[in-house]
C-alpha cells in the first residue's frame, strides 16, 4: 500500500484526484488517501441534487455542492470532517464489501476506548448514532471505498443544509438527522485534534510510518487532475444535471437504499424516464432509461424490456420484479 499525501480542501479537486488515481495510478495494488474539504455537500452519484439540498441555506453559506463518482446518499463535510479513501485491486468486485474497508477507522477507536460498530449497509455508529458513512464505485477489478468520519463537524450546520426524505428518518426509527449523528470527538476520554486522528488512522494503516512508500503526485499529475476537475466536477451538468420534464413520479425504499423515478408519458408511451436516489449500482442508468423510452407505459412491455438488462448490477440489491414494482405500482 502506498499513501498520497494531501491537504487540499477544495472538494472539487478532491473528487478529480480520487478519479485519477483510481483511473491512472494502477501500477499500486493498494493506495491510501486522507482528505478534508471545505463546508461542502456531496451527493451520490444517482441521486437528484435539488432534492437533496436546502439550496436556499447553501447558498447563504457558501456550501460547495459536489457529486462523486460512487452511490449512496448526501453527507455534509466540513473541516472537522476527515475522509478516507483505499483504493485496491485484490478485494472481490463482483458485490459490496463496506464492512472490511470500515474495519480500520473502527480498530482504531478501540485502542482510544471507544466501542464503534458497523450496522446498515454502510454506516459505521457509536451508541447506535452515525459517525461514518461509506461508499464505493467499481470498475475494471478495482475498487475505491471511502468513508466521510464525522471528528467535529457543525452538526446545527449538517441537519439544516441536507434536505432528508421523511420516510429515510423513520425507516431508521429516528425523529431528525440530528438526532441520529454523532461526532467522535463527544466520546473521547482525552481531548485530541482532528490532525491527531489522521495521523493515528494513518500510523494503523501502515503500521511503521517509517517504512510508509509515500507517492509524490508529479506535475504531470496534477495537470491531469486539475483538468478533470474543471471538465467534471466543476460543472453544472455532472453536478445537478438536467431533470426531466414528468407526469409520473414513483418512489420506493429497499433495504438497499431509496429508488425515486420521474416518467413522462404521453397517450400511454414512456417519452423519458430518469432513476435516482441512494442505492448503489455498477453501471450507467442510461442504459436502463434508454431501454424504457419509446415502449407502452406497461406492465408487460416494461417487464419485457427488464428482462435485456441485468437490473442487480445496476441496482445492488434490487430484483427486475422489485423494479418493475417500482416503476408501475
Amino acid at each position: 500500500m502506498i499513501y498520497i499525501k494531501n491537504d487540499c480542501n477544495k472538494p472539487q479537486f478532491n473528487l478529480a484526484l480520487e478519479e485519477y488515481v483510481f483511473n491512472y495510478l494502477d501500477q499500486f495494488d493498494e493506495i491510501f488517501l486522507l482528505w478534508i474539504n471545505e463546508p461542502t455537500i456531496v451527493v451520490g452519484k444517482h441521486q437528484n441534487t435539488i432534492e437533496e439540498i436546502n439550496i436556499q441555506y447553501v447558498k447563504e453559506n457558501n456550501i460547495n455542492v459536489v457529486r462523486r463518482l460512487s452511490g449512496g446518499g448526501a453527507v455534509y463535510h466540513d473541516l472537522g470532517n476527515l475522509n478516507y479513501t483505499i483504493i485496491s485491486k485484490n478485494k472481490d468486485s463482483n458485490g459490496f464489501d463496506f464492512k472490511t474497508f470500515s474495519q480500520p477507522v473502527i480498530e482504531v477507536l478501540a485502542d482510544l476506548g471507544i466501542h464503534a460498530e458497523f450496522t446498515g449497509r454502510n454506516d459505521i455508529v457509536i451508541d447506535g448514532k452515525k459517525f461514518c458513512g461509506n461508499a464505493q464505485y467499481m470498475r475494471k477489478g478495482r475498487v475505491l471505498h471511502h468513508g466521510a468520519i464525522l471528528f467535529d463537524v457543525e452538526l446545527d450546520v449538517l441537519a439544516k443544509a441536507l434536505k432528508v426524505s421523511q420516510d429515510k428518518i423513520v425507516s431508521k426509527g429516528v425523529k431528525s438527522v440530528r438526532s441520529r449523528v454523532t461526532n467522535i470527538k463527544e466520546h473521547l476520554k482525552e481531548d485530541i485534534t482532528i490532525e491527531d486522528f489522521k495521523e493515528l488512522l494513518l500510523k494503523h494503516m501502515f503500521k511503521d510510518k517509517e517504512d510508509m512508500e509515500v507517492y509524490e503526485l508529479t506535475e504531470e499529475d496534477l495537470k491531469n487532475i486539475n483538468k478533470l476537475m474543471e471538465e467534471r466536477y466543476m460543472t453544472w451538468d455532472w453536478v445537478y444535471g438536467q431533470s426531466p420534464e414528468f407526469n409520473i413520479r414513483k418512489d420506493r425504499r429497499f433495504p438497499s437504499g431509496k429508488v425515486e423515478i420521474l416518467i413522462d408519458v404521453d397517450n400511454g408511451f414512456i417519452k423519458d424516464i430518469k432513476f435516482y436516489g441512494d442505492f448503489f449500482g455498477h453501471g450507467d442508468l442510461k442504459d436502463v432509461e434508454e431501454k424504457l423510452v419509446d415502449i407502452k407505459y406497461s406492465e408487460d412491455e416494461i417487464n419485457e424490456a427488464l428482462k435485456s438488462i441485468d437490473v442487480g448490477y445496476y441496482f445492488s440489491g434490487i430484483s427486475q420484479d422489485e423494479l418493475l414494482k417500482a416503476i408501475i405500482d
